[in-house]
């Protein structure tokens, strides 16, 4: 559906004024979205990320900089949020022998379990992105985006 429709405004001043006004609205929905999916795993997206980075490590453990380095949410703090999953069991941390302040990280079984349980869900949401755009739609809109952002074009 149209901005303009959805939002309710007629107009903008410039292109980039809706271009900003969109990648905020189109933000907010894909957050609402993924909130919706995990909130029945009792799961935030910023957890669901950590438990997605650590997985990608796996069998590995990542020190908490590394999963901050990763962190979509930049604002989000992974101390916090590694405890939070560790209480629910889907992850363990350990201390460092050679660096006490180094905290190591790494996902449980029953993290990956739990994670490819998800993921299956969260892989619905994008069969809705993929009812609306070609593959080669989202490979352009990958790019601009990275452009936007000043970063250079690519074919990912």
């Amino acid at each position: 559906m149209k901005l303009e429709k959805e939002i309710h405004q007629a107009k903008f001043k410039t292109p980039y004024q809706k271009l900003v006004v969109n990648l905020i609205y189109s933000g907010n929905w894909v957050n609402f979205s993924t909130n919706k999916l995990l909130k029945e795993y009792k799961l935030t997206p910023q957890q669901f990320n950590v438990l997605r980075i650590l997985k990608g490590q796996y069998p590995k453990p990542a020190p908490i900089f590394t999963i901050t380095e990763r962190m979509l949410d930049k604002m989000s703090n992974a101390s916090r949020l590694v405890e939070k999953l560790r209480q629910k069991g889907y992850v363990e941390r350990t201390e460092c022998g050679e660096d006490r302040r180094r905290v190591d990280v790494i996902i449980t079984e029953e993290g990956i379990q739990k994670l490819d349980e998800i993921s299956s869900i969260v892989a619905g949401f994008e069969d809705e992105i993929k009812a609306n755009l070609t593959p080669e739609e989202a490979k352009t809109l990958n790019n601009l985006l990275d452009k936007m952002r000043g970063g250079e074009e690519n074919e990912g």
